[in-house]
Parts: structure tokens; C-alpha cells; sequence
């Protein structure tokens, strides 16, 4: 495999302005809504490391730290967490390895009209080995997921994420 680090870039348009949309991210109330199936210990503020649980894992529950590294209300939230090798099993519930370093997460978001929000989560930067590639791809997976379940929450009032693991 050839030597770079591997990223992504996923994004949602959503119907709603782009104050509720970066509130329905920051806040965890809101955001255990339809993300973190566990909840989510606290806003996202600069400076702190808050608790996502994820209990929709088979039988595990799977606690993530999010260092929170900066904040810009409405604009951005960019933080870093634990970097995964390896692709998540639906059927058994296996969680992939840690890769022992981070990589860090970039939520943009860009009001198109006074109605309309354009969110961008880009994630990077894994190694370059077949298991950052695996990982790579399960959390491009798994951010398209959390965008599409953030619009359905904030359009339709559901928890898309509800059953789909």
C-alpha cells in the first residue's frame, strides 16, 4: 500500500437552520437523541473530553472518548479520538482494534439560506496499513450514518440510528 494518510470527506444537506443544527450536534441531550445510543455526558466544549456511549453493540457498550479541542458556535467543532483498525462486525457486535493514535474529526457547518445547512465531517489521519484502510472506511461509514440520522431527527422528529446495529 502505497504511503499517505487516509481521510474522508462526507456532508449532509439539512432542512433547518444552522443554529438548531449545530445546537443538535453540541448539545448532548439532543445529540443522544439519535447518535450516541449510550448518551453523550456533556456539551462540546473547547478544552473537554466528553463521554459518547454506544450501547448498541451487540451485548458491549462501548464508551469513546471525544477530546474537544476547539469550538466555534454555528461553524465548526473539531476534536480527536482514538483511531480504529479494523471494520465493526454487525453480526457479533466486534469492535475493530485500537490503532494506539488518534484522528481528528472536523464538523463544519455552512448555512446555504436561512432554512438550509450544508454539515461536513472530514476524519483524518489513519495509517497507512490495511487495518487504517478498514477503519477508514467503517467510520465513513459510520459519519454518512450520523448525518443522515441528525436530518432525520431534525426534519422528522425520528432516531434513525434506533435498530440499525
Amino acid at each position: 500500500m502505497q504511503n499517505v494518510d487516509l481521510s474522508f470527506t462526507v456532508q449532509t444537506k439539512i432542512q433547518k437552520p444552522v443554529n438548531e443544527v449545530f445546537d443538535a450536534v453540541h448539545n448532548p441531550k439532543k445529540l443522544s437523541s439519535y447518535f450516541p445510543s449510550g448518551g453523550s455526558a456533556r456539551p462540546l466544549d473547547d478544552g473537554t473530553t466528553v463521554l459518547w456511549e454506544f450501547n448498541d453493540a451487540g451485548d458491549k457498550i462501548v464508551t469513546a472518548p471525544v477530546k474537544v479541542q476547539k469550538v466555534v458556535r454555528n461553524k465548526l467543532i473539531r476534536f480527536s479520538w482514538e483511531a480504529s483498525e479494523g471494520l465493526f462486525d454487525l453480526k457479533t457486535g466486534s469492535i475493530p482494534d485500537s490503532g494506539g493514535y488518534d484522528t481528528v474529526v472536523e464538523m463544519s457547518f455552512e448555512p446555504l439560506n436561512a432554512k438550509e445547512t450544508l454539515v461536513k465531517i472530514v476524519e483524518g489521519k489513519w495509517r497507512s496499513t490495511q487495518g487504517g484502510l478498514q477503519g477508514s472506511y467503517g467510520n465513513c461509514q459510520g459519519w454518512t450514518h450520523m448525518g443522515l440520522c441528525l436530518k432525520a431527527y431534525l426534519e422528522h422528529g425520528i432516531n434513525l440510528r434506533k435498530g440499525s446495529f
